[in-house]
């Protein structure tokens, strides 16, 4: 199997996980540069701080939807 062929198969089957990151970083970059930059204005270095806050909410996020949606089993 080829390198090509190897990440064609990758791709198809995590596509709907791909998918769901993708929205999730639009949605959180989105939600970061209007509350930060057009409603407070705030200083660049907080604008970056939140960016990188959004991989710790994006894990959080996910953990306890699996955790919600195991029932407790684990």
């Amino acid at each position: 199997m080829s390198r090509l062929e190897a990440i064609g198969r990758h791709i198809q089957e995590h596509r709907s996980g791909m998918v769901v990151d993708m929205v999730f970083a639009i949605a959180w970059v989105t939600v970061v540069t209007v509350v930060l930059d057009v409603l407070m204005g705030a200083p660049q270095w907080l604008y970056y701080l939140t960016l990188l806050g959004g991989i710790v909410a994006y894990y959080g996020f996910f953990w306890t939807l699996d955790a919600v949606t195991a029932g407790g089993d684990e």
